[in-house]
């Protein structure tokens, strides 16, 4: 599980993220990256109902991008808040293939090796 520390959970967060952020595009996540001034980097997830109507569906597709972001080896460089943002196709997307795509923007963004 995600550390409460490395969980964007405020409103205002979430709106500075993404109305300020950088935007990084895969084939069915967006990341929204933005400096924050904390010691730690802190994440959030999005998953509309565009995506599924069934709260289950939604919540599984966040508890995996979850712990794909848990389980990543981050850089000690700047901090930031990061706001993922799946697109509707990610729901016939197997775990291996959110994985590499979600690793692949945390490498884009400078956060992994």
């Amino acid at each position: 599980m995600l550390l409460k520390e490395n969980r964007l959970k405020k409103k205002k967060d979430f709106e500075k993220t993404l109305s300020q952020g950088k935007n990084l595009k895969g084939d069915f996540l967006f990341f929204k990256t933005i400096k924050n001034e904390l010691e730690e980097n802190r994440f959030g997830f999005i998953v509309s109902k565009k995506v599924s109507k069934k709260a289950i569906e939604r919540n599984r597709i966040k508890r995996r991008l979850r712990e794909i972001v848990r389980l990543s080896d981050f850089k000690n460089t700047e901090k930031i808040d990061g706001v993922f943002i799946t697109l509707p196709y990610i729901k016939e997307k197997s775990f291996e293939e959110i994985e590499i795509e979600t690793t692949s923007l945390l490498k884009k963004a400078g956060l992994i090796k």
